[in-house]
């Protein structure tokens, strides 16, 4: 499971956020994350899938079972980075959002 050890912490640096973060976001005690994230323990298929949602992804990139070698280009390291955090946005805070990046793309 070195791979998905290793993928936790990458996923992590894409979004930009700590491990605690990613804990909090997959709905894990920090502790638990953490044993995953150090090669120490192996989730079960509820968790793998928990996790992958939480974070944005697959179970099988995770898993290292498919994107092998590929990079995130910048943008879309940074287009997660704004969808995970509009996640916890309210309703009213995710419309605000959303009007105000559709007012930048017409002000180009």
């Amino acid at each position: 499971m070195d791979m998905f050890a290793k993928r936790l912490k990458e996923r992590a640096a894409q979004l930009g956020i700590s491990d605690r973060e990613a804990a909090r976001q997959c709905g894990l005690e920090e502790r638990r994350y953490a044993h995953y994230a150090g090669n120490r323990r192996e989730p079960d298929l509820d968790t793998l899938v928990r996790i992958a949602n939480g974070l944005g992804t697959t179970p099988n990139w995770l898993l290292g079972l498919d994107g092998e070698g590929k990079r995130p280009t910048k943008r879309t390291a940074l287009v997660e980075r704004l969808a995970t955090a509009a996640r916890e946005l309210s309703d009213e805070e995710l419309r605000i959002s959303v009007t105000q990046a559709e007012a930048l793309v017409r002000a180009r």
